[in-house]
């Protein structure tokens, strides 16, 4: 049985609320919902509570998941004040990437914790190499027509309730590869976050529903304790991110978001190896 101490408690609640904070600056900085922060912190807080490793992984994609709701949420209405949401785009592309999520959810809650590990580590790597080392465009493209731009919003969805973020870690890069501005890709992405998390959180919480060695205070794979740890300060400090990502080049923009991805894959990867 998990027993924590006193002190241990109170130190395991100031890493989530610290964690919470810069997720959100992250979530409304490049609009990837604070799960690219929160899955790997979570995963290695799990490591030393000694969480099973067949639950480790998947508490902390369902808890990460669970929080992009919030954060999300605030982060999506930051950047739609600001009109670095594409509507339109969320119209079309939506049924798309719910249908992704569900595939995804379903695969996810039911594979092993190393694949999902390995699925977020090699996602992530993939992207953070595109960011920083794509060219500069010269030509404009243009969003594919159907069937191709259903599928990619399939694929958004899928790999991303598989790995626990918010979208922007694919639909960013997508996105701006079809000559969309780094700010309205971002903020676009933050809302598309929210189609992602929500079915995804609902999901998780059914596939780990009843299963035994969860962490204290779990919904299936959803832990509360995480979740309200990070929620508080991750929503003060999303409209934070969002006004430095209006405020900073663009090309720095694309660079933090290279970063972060390339420095989460490779915790990750060392992780299982």
């Amino acid at each position: 049985m998990l027993q924590i101490d006193l002190a241990e408690a109170l130190t395991l609640i100031a890493i989530l609320a610290a964690t919470g904070a810069v997720a959100g600056v992250i979530s409304g900085l490049l609009g990837v919902g604070g799960g690219i922060v929160i899955v790997p912190v979570l995963f290695f807080v799990f490591i030393g509570l000694d969480i099973e490793e067949e639950v480790r992984m998947h508490v902390a994609v369902g808890t990460s998941l669970a929080t992009i709701i919030f954060t999300g949420f605030i982060s999506a209405r930051a950047h739609w004040k600001k009109g670095s949401v594409d509507t339109a785009l969320l119209k079309s592309w939506g049924p798309a990437v719910a249908f992704g999520v569900v595939a995804g959810t379903i695969l996810g809650g039911n594979v092993a914790g190393e694949v999902l590990t390995l699925v977020f580590a090699a996602v992530a790597a993939l992207v953070a190499v595109n960011m920083a080392f794509k060219p500069a465009e010269r030509v404009a493209r243009r969003m594919p027509k159907t069937p191709l731009k259903e599928i990619l919003g399939t694929i958004i969805g899928l790999f991303s309730v598989m790995m626990g973020i918010g979208g922007g870690t694919l639909s960013v890069p997508i996105l701006s590869f079809f000559s969309y501005p780094i700010r309205l890709a971002v903020g676009t992405a933050s809302a598309i976050g929210l189609i992602i998390a929500i079915p995804g959180t609902l999901g998780y919480a059914y596939f780990g529903w009843g299963l035994p060695d969860l962490p204290p205070l779990s919904v299936g794979y959803v832990n509360l304790a995480g979740l309200l740890a990070i929620v508080p300060l991750s929503m003060l400090t999303a409209p934070l991110g969002a006004r430095i990502a209006h405020a900073i080049p663009p090309m720095a923009l694309r660079y933090c978001f290279a970063a972060f991805l390339a420095i989460t894959s490779i915790r990750m990867i060392t992780s299982v190896l």
